[in-house]
């Protein structure tokens, strides 16, 4: 498995089943092809198409009726447990009466606009996951994130409806190879971190903070809406990020948790290595450990190589952090047919996932004109706002948000007694179950919000942060423009990496001195005014280290390919920094850089 952020863009919900979806919003599908058939005019009026959703297990008594008015019976369309139907537009009414039809639609030429899109019918936006997981339970009595701060490590955020309103997110450093670039600072080029932050704490402009969540079936909400993200970036247009990045960036969040008005109290990481080094000697693993030590809920994707996982990523593999994985909602909104996904990495018997999360086609917010919706957005898109995923990174993404809600109702709760309230609290999938695959079994906020845990603490063998740097990394590595392979005991600056020094300043919290971080001033910008520990972030660029990512022939971000496509053979190693400028440009055609974060705004 290669370096990833756990997740794959989805293709399974496009062409007609992306069509039904849209009927049943009420704003029309594509035809479904010739196995409608047209009838002649009756009594009954013109013939018209619609689309009928049954009653699981409501028998054949809708199909019959369509016969006996004269109308003639399509395609069944299994996910929405429903058929298309050609039908005398004056019985229609009759037909959305008859005992087990829950709906009945009229079809029209398609048209993807989001203000159509009606979360209710599709069972995977994320009004139907957060029910799923019981979010609702703790929107209802008043627990939405507020004031819980989620450190969200991963290729930036863009400013798109959702993520827009007043302090909803802040800055923190951008430590990707795009920080050089003024146009793409902060921003997210690559589409992964956008689609991360919804999960976890999107709202919508139009909504007011505090409202019925539970009950909003028009705006896009997340699972901690009122939440803040900090927005940490590291991965770059590419989706190209060295480990040496990912434990800056923990290091930095450790050190400046609470500074200037913050409270981070989570760290979602959708990222992971097949290192197969020990935790207890891994220096991404030990990164993590003294975070959820500082007080940090970090919360990481298990994989996604399915059973045949040598085990879960690093750095799910230290003991301490939520290990997590991904659920697979077999198309209902019930969590009774759980299961795991198949993609989702199996545990070896000693480390496992401690819990999983819905992630299989998980619809989030789109960054239009990113890598991927370039690449994918025509077969992945849900109208024009929204983007489908499946992976552990989206899974990882909701039981962050998970983590803040139940920080806002118990905030003296430490990582390990939040841990055990999520694991304990979690719906068995099977019987027995398999904690390999699932571990304690699905997210359940509905028996969350209800339990408490007495004072709780692991006790495992702490990491020591003594290993390999390079080992660390696993198989993948980012390369220079001019081929040079970034390996061996050194990061993207070209320092050597000594893995004792630095776990010795992790343990104090002093890795960070000001904007210097193992010897090199990492950021092109000073923070909007803001000097950290006495010292300015502006300095050093790094003209010169124009990384960029490796081949990954054999690999992929997510493990899986959709409707036959894969990342398997795709070469990123051609879109380095320094061969493809956005200078001057952005991207989609729209400029983002004038966008305002409130970056200064940490109070």
């Amino acid at each position: 498995m290669a370096p990833t952020f756990g997740w794959s863009w989805d293709f399974r919900q496009s062409g007609r089943r992306l069509a039904v979806a849209a009927a049943l919003a009420g704003f029309g599908a594509m035809a479904l092809g010739p196995s409608v058939l047209p009838v002649a005019a009756s009594q009954g009026g013109a013939p018209t198409t619609v689309i009928v959703r049954e009653t699981p297990g409501a028998g054949t008594t809708a199909e019959t009726l369509v016969s006996e008015l004269g109308g003639r019976v399509g395609r069944h369309i299994g996910i929405l447990h429903g058929f298309v139907a050609t039908v005398p537009s004056n019985d229609v009414a009759r037909l959305a009466a008859a005992p087990g039809v829950i709906e009945v639609t009229r079809d029209a030429p398609l048209h993807l606009d989001s203000t159509g899109y009606d979360p209710t019918v599709d069972v995977s936006s994320l009004y139907n996951t957060a029910a799923t997981v019981g979010a609702g339970a703790y929107w209802n009595k008043g627990y939405t994130g507020a004031g819980i701060d989620v450190a969200l490590i991963d290729s930036g955020v863009a400013p798109v409806n959702g993520l827009t309103t007043p302090g909803k997110v802040v800055n923190g450093p951008d430590l990707s190879f795009d920080s050089q670039n003024p146009s793409l600072m902060y921003l997210d080029a690559y589409g992964h971190g956008t689609h991360m932050a919804g999960i976890i704490a999107g709202r919508d402009d139009a909504v007011v903070p505090g409202s019925a969540y539970a009950k909003d079936t028009t705006d896009f909400v997340g699972i901690a809406p009122d939440a803040r993200i900090v927005n940490v970036k590291v991965a770059d247009a590419g989706g190209a990020v060295d480990v040496s990045q990912v434990i800056a960036a923990i290091d930095w969040i450790v050190q400046h948790r609470t500074d200037n008005g913050l409270n981070i109290r989570v760290i979602n990481l959708s990222f992971g290595t097949d290192s197969t080094q020990p935790y207890v000697l891994d220096p991404l693993a030990y990164a993590a450990e003294v975070a959820w030590k500082s007080g940090i809920v970090v919360v990481a994707a298990v994989g996604n190589d399915g059973a045949n996982s040598l085990g879960v990523a690093d750095p799910a593999n230290d003991p301490y952090v939520i290990a997590v994985g991904a659920a697979d909602t077999q198309g209902t909104v019930n969590a009774a047919d759980d299961t795991v996904a198949t993609f989702s990495s199996a545990g070896n018997g000693v480390r496992n996932p401690d819990l999983v999360a819905p992630g299989v086609h998980i619809a989030g917010l789109r960054d239009p004109g990113s890598t991927i919706d370039q690449q994918y957005g025509a077969t992945a898109t849900v109208g024009s706002r929204f983007f489908r995923g499946s992976g552990t990174s989206q899974s990882t993404a909701i039981v962050s948000g998970a983590a803040a809600l139940v920080l806002q109702q118990h905030p003296s709760y430490t990582p390990d007694e939040v841990k055990q309230l999520l694991m304990s609290t979690a719906l068995n999938l099977r019987a027995p179950a398999n904690h390999a695959t699932e571990g304690r079994g699905e997210l359940n906020l509905n028996h969350a919000l209800g339990t408490s845990v007495g004072t709780y603490q692991q006790h495992y063998v702490p990491a020591t942060g003594l290993g390999s740097l390079e080992q660390a990394r696993g198989s993948l590595h980012v390369t220079a423009a001019n081929g040079v392979v970034l390996a061996g005991e050194q990061d993207i600056m070209g320092s050597a990496f000594n893995s004792a020094a630095m776990a010795a300043l992790e343990a104090a919290g002093q890795s960070w001195s000001g904007g210097t971080w193992n010897g090199q001033t990492w950021s092109g910008q000073s923070w909007s005014g803001q000097s950290w520990s006495g010292q300015s972030w502006s300095g050093q660029r790094w003209s010169g280290r124009a990384w960029s990512g490796q081949s990954w022939s054999g690999q992929s971000w997510s493990g899986q390919s959709w409707s036959g496509q894969s990342w398997s053979g795709q070469s990123w190693s051609g879109q380095s920094w320094s061969g493809q400028s956005w200078s001057g440009q952005s991207w989609s055609g729209q400029s983002w850089s004038g966008q305002s974060w409130s970056t200064a705004d940490w109070s």
